[in-house]
Formats: structure tokens, C-alpha cells, sequence
């Protein structure tokens, strides 16, 4: 955050906050009236340190005091310091906002809640157990865009091998490819109950969650009377437009 400029008032922030409890909000545009206690109920978070007794914000025009963030959901954050009350919509955004804030006992509480807990116990828990999974979704990404140009759709080849013994099967699988065929992304294999599909749909979330529309379906390999097939591919197509 920047240095507090004062110069729009003309009064220092110390001042203002002497004169009244009650303090005027500007949170990226969103306008909110609250008291001092209620901001510094939770003395170690940021916001306690920003209206502390050496306010670290600057005041806008109107002399309400600026925090240049989205403020979209900066209502729920203030209802939990006044009531302790949780937000029972858009929690994901409210847990991004009470890390920025660094609330501690709202952060805990949110991870106690139905939908986080299933991303973070769940999830999260299991897609430490791929290898490289973080890194696979940005190649994935990488390649859709760079194969992206004058074209409607951009497709990428997935191999998910679950176990090590799938692992085995690895260089016959690739071999199986049609020629020209590029290289796939592989994930796996992990120690974990969740199944192939579990991590398509892993997969899919989280490129979603990015923006993109995406979809998944098999990949069957031509194949020769002789040749053995491998159902370790997949069809990852993002659509541009």
C-alpha cells in the first residue's frame, strides 16, 4: 500500500478518528460506516493495524478513509467484526479477503465450512498427492494459447496414469499414438483414493475457474489388428469463441 497522502482533507487521519467513533469507508469505491471498536476488534489483524492510534490509510475527498481494494466483499468481512456473523455466499472470495486482511479467527471458521472444508481437506489434499499438478495445468494453458491462433477450438492430448503399474504401461502407450501426434501431458500416478475421473474433473475445475471454457472426453487411439489399445488418454478442447 502506499504512503498515506493527506493533502485532500487537510486533517490528519489521527485527528479525524479523535473527533468520532464513527468512521466513514471508501473500500475500492464501496462506501461503509462503522465504529473504531469494531475495526480493531481483532488487534493482530491488518485492519486493526491500519486504524490503529498512527492510521495507515489516506482519506479521500470526502474525508472517508480509502483502502485501495475491491471492496465488493469487504460488507461481509465488516459484518463478522461486528457480529461475528459468516457470510453464507461467495465464501471463497470472503476467505481471499480475511487472508488479505489477515482476520485469523475468520479465516478459521470459513475453513470450517461445508464448502471450504470439501476444497481444502478434500480436494487440495488429494491434488498435492499428483505430482506436478500445478505445473500441468499451466502447461496446459500455455499450449491452448499458443495453438490458439486463427483457430475456434485448441486441443491437448491428457495421459493420466493412476498407479505405477499403469506407469509401466507408459512408453507402448505413447507409442500407440497416432504419428504426428504431439506429446501428452501426464499426470500422475498418486497415492489416494480419489479416481481418473476425480482428477479429469480436477482438471477441468480449476481451468474453468481460470476463465477458460473447457471440456473432456476420451482419446481411443487408431489402432491395427495386432496392436494392444490404452485407455490412459484424454481430449482436453478449450474453445475460444
Amino acid at each position: 500500500m502506499s504512503l498515506p497522502d493527506y493533502k485532500s482533507t487537510g486533517r490528519q487521519p489521527s485527528s479525524v478518528l479523535s473527533r468520532s467513533p464513527v468512521v466513514q469507508l471508501n473500500v475500492g469505491g464501496h462506501l461503509f460506516s462503522t465504529t473504531l471498536s469494531t475495526l480493531r476488534r481483532h488487534p493482530d489483524s491488518k485492519v486493526a493495524e491500519l486504524f490503529g492510534s498512527q492510521p495507515k490509510v489516506s482519506t479521500d475527498a470526502q474525508g472517508r478513509f480509502f483502502i485501495d481494494r475491491d471492496g465488493s466483499h469487504f460488507g461481509a468481512v465488516l459484518e463478522f467484526l461486528r457480529s461475528e456473523k459468516l457470510p453464507t455466499e461467495n465464501i471463497q472470495e470472503v476467505y481471499t479477503e480475511a487472508i488479505h486482511y489477515n482476520i485469523k479467527e475468520l479465516i478459521k471458521r470459513l475453513e470450517e465450512t461445508p464448502e471450504l472444508f470439501g476444497e481444502l481437506v478434500g480436494r487440495q489434499q488429494f491434488l498435492s498427492r499428483v505430482p506436478h499438478y500445478k505445473e500441468n495445468i499451466e502447461v496446459l494453458i500455455r499450449i491452448a494459447r499458443a495453438e490458439a491462433v486463427a483457430a475456434r477450438r485448441s486441443t491437448i492430448l491428457i495421459c493420466v496414469m493412476r498407479t505405477e503399474d499403469d506407469l509401466g504401461f507408459y512408453d507402448n502407450a505413447v507409442n500407440s499414438l497416432e504419428a504426428g501426434t504431439e506429446s501428452a501431458v501426464t499426470f500422475g500416478p498418486w497415492k489416494a483414493d480419489p479416481s481418473v475421473r476425480d482428477l479429469l474433473d480436477c482438471v477441468k475445475m480449476d481451468i474453468a475457474r481460470r476463465g477458460y471454457n473447457v471440456s473432456i472426453e476420451a482419446h481411443a487411439p487408431e489402432r491395427s489388428f495386432l496392436s494392444k489399445s490404452y485407455d490412459f488418454f484424454y481430449k482436453l478442447t478449450f474453445t475460444w469463441w
